[in-house]
């Protein structure tokens, strides 16, 4: 029977069912594509013969909302969302979002903070034996103790706070199914210890062999250097191959264990997944209320691998999908793109063929799949490994294939070309490929800063290879008779970033003459390398002292600064020029960033708060200003009051 999984009694009869196996709780609508987590997880149970219902954005404040489809016969399974509840509902600067893409109609409010949290603790009141069982991003993260950044302080793991009893953390089709096959088997979900790709709780870890044990959760929340050392103990146990078991110890005789991380899908497991019975959209019911936006860019994109050896400090990919390249083959991806043509509402474009990173479509080097990644250093950073395996060829095929196919007339490549990847490469047929097929106008890649400081921090390649990187973009393109521009991401206020970095970023978009629409604003996300420096001030791979720009008002001087152009930022630019030292950029000549506002009128004024602390002279000196002719202020300073 191919349709939606049930939602409500009504779709368990026509099933035939009188109970669920499992009850699946998410935080987002209930869309069945698998670029969505739980619809994979729910799917992958389904074709190992499991009932699985879901509950999608219960009413957290009412009882009722969880039991609609009843006591499941195995367990709750309870996921926040494709997105951290806490990232879906505040900016950077911690301001309630607008809208959430992962709702009906954008609508904001249908979900909680720490939505698995607080989900858990909703079954837990009205179904105290029931097994429950978390997982995705929101808890993958935060499976040990993490510093939380909305708090602003170190919080416990997950598994403790939501009170379930085991959870799933990284990519978890392996470690969901042998769950299942262990509680149907009739083992206690206490006694499921020993699952690659789970943590669980434990009062005794005298039975736990093979393990490390890090600093224990007091030690971090009074030691910023614990608290480094035991993230990086972390950071250098992600590996499926290597990785031991970690053991964190709380108060009172309770510890936290994590087991190594599962290990990755062949190439055949990856197709079967994405073979399965998606109805590859919203449900229905959805429908009334303006559908789920997040589907639409994703409605007609293509996964073509996971995991990431690219190794970016803020990234959290290290800790979810791991460094492990995965990849499915191109006869499976072909398939689903004959779907994707065979929908009414394709026009012909194909959105993106990709993944976390969409040229990697093999893993770094060959021992990756028997010993694993080398846990002390990167494939790329802070210059490419003598033992990378730099090719396009089976990436160029299959952007060759999906081009030709009927009915497809583009086929772009929008989740991030890995630049040094690309520069690595001696064979240039993909570069040209690449731009004279797959890029409409402009290509977005993310060199994130200029300064080498920087980007050392961001664990990103140096600003010489981004700049080797135009130099052959703006060559190839020449050749192909092109106009096409690069749009790059840049990142404010990472770790590592003094208001002399932020200037030199400054200098270099004046260079260019281009001003990014939008900045992305470092954000402590848990499970980043970089969110550790920023708590802790720390570097924890070599445990040197980091400078971190935490003051709103600083980080608004270095947004300000990217910037600089928009009237708006004047003051803020201003302001960190002269904290920087680097009035020179204030003037009239092409060097300049900003031109000096209102000199006359500042000096008057000047004149007037000097003479006001002269006594008996502050009547005198109003008097004479008021009387004084008005000095045109220019249009400029008129647009940034917001005059016509």
């Amino acid at each position: 029977m191919k349709d939606y999984l049930p939602i409500c009694r009504e779709d368990m009869e026509k099933r035939g069912w009188d109970q669920c196996d499992f009850v699946y709780v998410i935080g987002d609508a209930y869309v069945d594509h698998p670029s969505f987590g739980p619809a994979v997880i729910s799917r992958v149970l389904e074709s190992r013969g499991y009932r699985v219902g879901i509950i999608a954005q219960p009413d957290w404040k009412s009882e009722e909302s969880i039991q609609i489809l009843g006591t499941p016969r195995l367990a709750f399974l309870v996921c926040g969302g494709n997105m951290d509840s806490m990232v879906n509902h505040y900016t950077v600067a911690k301001k309630r979002r607008s809208a959430d893409a992962y709702s009906p109609g954008g609508r904001t409010g249908l979900r909680p903070d720490r939505a698995t949290i607080v989900y858990c603790n909703l079954i837990r009141r009205v179904y105290r034996t029931v097994p429950v069982i978390i997982g995705g991003i929101e808890a993958s993260l935060r499976r040990l103790a993490h510093y939380d950044y909305w708090s602003d302080q170190v919080r416990r793991s997950i598994l403790l706070d939501s009170q379930a009893d085991l959870l799933s953390y990284g990519m978890g089709e392996r470690s969901i199914v042998e769950i299942a096959d262990a509680l149907d088997s009739g083992l206690a979900v206490k006694d499921i210890t020993y699952i690659d790709g789970t943590v669980y709780k434990t009062s005794d870890p005298s039975s736990v062999y093979d393990a490390v044990m890090l600093p224990d959760y007091t030690s971090i929340c009074g030691s910023k250097e614990a608290f480094a050392k035991s993230f990086y103990i972390q950071y250098c146990n992600t590996d499926p191959f290597s990785g031991k078991r970690l053991i964190e110890a709380y108060r009172e005789k309770q510890y936290v264990v994590q087991n190594p991380p599962a290990k990755p899908l062949s190439c055949q497991e990856m197709d079967d997944v994405y073979a399965l019975p998606y109805m590859r959209g919203y449900h229905p019911c959805y429908e009334e209320k303006g559908g789920i936006p997040a589907i639409e860019e994703l409605k007609f994109s293509l996964v073509s691998n996971r995991g990431c050896f690219g190794g970016c400090s803020f990234c959290a990919l290290t800790f979810h999908q791991g460094r492990i390249v995965q990849t499915r083959s191109h006869e499976s991806i072909l398939k689903e793109a004959s779907l994707l043509i065979s929908d009414p509402e394709f026009k012909g474009y194909i959105n993106d063929v990709g993944g976390p990173t969409a040229n990697f479509r093999h893993p770094s080097c060959r021992k990756q799949l028997t010993r694993g990644v080398c846990p002390d250093r990167q494939c790329l950073f802070p210059s490419p490994c003598r033992n990378l395996n730099v090719d396009h060829g089976d990436y160029l095929t299959l952007l060759r294939k999906l081009r030709s196919l009927p009915g497809v007339k583009k086929v772009f490549i929008r989740s991030g070309i890995r630049f040094d990847y690309l520069m690595a490469d001696p064979d240039d047929t993909f570069f040209y490929e690449l731009c004279e097929h797959h890029v409409s106008g402009q290509l977005k890649v993310a060199p994130e800063h200029v300064s080498d400081p920087v980007l050392k921090m961001m664990g990103k390649p140096g600003n010489a290879v981004y700049e080797a990187f135009l130099r052959q973009y703006k060559r190839i393109n020449a050749k192909l008779g092109k106009n096409q521009y690069v749009v790059p991401y840049l990142m404010s206020s990472h770790p590592g970033s003094t208001l002399k970095e932020a200037v030199e970023l400054a200098e270099y978009l004046r260079d260019i003459g281009y001003m990014p629409e939008q900045v992305q604003d470092f954000y402590p996300t848990p499970s980043t390398i970089s969110t550790c420096m920023y708590y802790t001030g720390l570097d924890p791979r070599t445990g040197k002292a980091v400078y971190v720009p935490r003051s709103p008002h600083e980080k608004a001087m270095q947004r300000a600064l990217i910037q600089y152009r928009n009237p708006k930022n004047y003051e803020l630019v201003r302001e960190a020029l002269r904290l920087a030292h680097r009035t020179d950029l204030i003037g009239f000549g092409k060097e300049c960033l900003i031109r000096p506002r209102q000199l006359k009128k500042e000096k008057e004024q000047e004149s007037v708060r000097g003479r006001r602390k002269e006594p008996g002279r502050k009547g005198q000196s109003v008097r004479k200003v008021q009387s004084g002719r008005p000095v045109n202020p220019g249009p400029y300073a008129r647009r940034a009051r917001g005059s016509n």
